[in-house]
């Protein structure tokens, strides 16, 4: 059976080769309402599929993005990759999402097969220890974009969350509402990954700016598997938190099952606040004060950056664009 080809396209819906590749591209400036509808039905009715090996060939493009998340488990992760996804589908992108569980060699197999598969750029959460790769890609000025991880001596376009903004308001939250004796838990902080040392800092300076001595006791960086061993070592302390920041969604999860576990009340027995908001925070019993990453926000600012590069358009950004978190204040503080 004879392929379709967009000269039979052309010829059906009697138009030019160039109006209907106009079409494809989703170049409408210059086409009527009437010329988009006579190509839509010719594709349409003669069941019309574009070559995309032929139009990758063409335009040097194979017009589709990799996305390298560091953990897909967190809720910000996927939300970003929705977000990204999103907006790549409305400039005539498919994305391939790739999960790099924070294993620096999964991560490097990734980039490597994504740069095989010749995507035009890629978006990566970098687990911090393939810096000669990183370098590699740069120096090859292949479009690349940082999300929610700094390494700021490779002068790679970067995405991130204000973290020390975002502890500085759990802090003042906990503060506001009469607690001292405040905690923070976050993921591990092996590999120096950037916003948990952040959160760390700003959480340190916050308890200073209100004069609260900070305590090394009341503070734990620890594998997932760890977080129950490091809450019972906090409870064990003479004198335990009467609050705990989780440093992000996936501590929250574990804070809470272990508080339901050994029948704590919150916020009774010990205020909660976590950093990323979470889709069971609003009817979670109580409802659970969380700080919000404008996930959507980052996402197509990172998106941009990256089609920016590709399209080769304005010069070169390499900077750390950090977005201001917010407070979503409910019950559990």
């Amino acid at each position: 059976m004879k392929a379709i080809t967009i000269t039979d396209v052309a010829k059906h819906a009697k138009v030019s080769k160039s109006t209907v590749s106009q079409y494809l591209n989703k170049r409408y400036e210059y086409m009527s309402e009437k010329t988009r509808k006579k190509i839509h039905e010719a594709i349409e009715e003669l069941n019309y599929q574009p070559n995309i090996l032929a139009r990758s060939l063409k335009q040097k493009s194979t017009f589709t993005v990799g996305v390298v998340v560091a953990n897909i488990l967190h809720t910000f992760s996927t939300q970003i990759i929705r977000a990204i996804e999103n907006y790549f589908y409305k400039h005539g992108f498919h994305i391939i999402v790739c999960n790099a569980d924070d294993n620096p060699e999964k991560e490097k197999n990734y980039i490597e097969m994504l740069r095989a598969k010749q995507v035009d750029g890629i978006i990566i959460f970098p687990t911090g220890d393939n810096l000669d790769l990183y370098k590699h890609m740069k120096s090859d000025q292949f479009p690349i974009v940082f999300m929610d991880r700094s390494i700021e001596e490779l002068n790679i376009a970067t995405v991130m969350l204000d973290n020390q903004l975002a502890s500085k308001l759990a802090v003042d939250c906990f503060v506001e509402k009469g607690y001292e004796n405040i905690a923070m838990i976050t993921t591990s902080i092996y590999r120096n990954i950037s916003p948990r040392l952040e959160r760390i800092k700003g959480y340190k300076e916050t308890l200073e700016s209100h004069g609260i001595a900070f305590n090394h006791d009341y503070i734990k960086a620890v594998n997932a598997e760890e977080i129950p061993t490091a809450l019972s070592e906090f409870f064990e302390l003479k004198i335990p938190p009467q609050a705990i920041l989780a440093g992000n969604d996936i501590v929250l999860n574990e804070v809470l099952l272990y508080l339901k576990k050994h029948n704590m009340n919150i916020p009774d027995d010990v205020a909660v606040i976590g950093i990323d908001e979470v889709p069971y925070a609003n009817f979670y019993t109580p409802t659970i004060t969380t700080i919000n990453q404008p996930a959507i926000e980052m996402a197509n600012q990172a998106a941009e950056l990256l089609l920016s590069q590709i399209n080769k358009t304005g010069i070169e950004d390499t900077s750390v664009h950090r977005l201001k978190p917010s407070l979503m204040s409910r019950d559990s503080c």
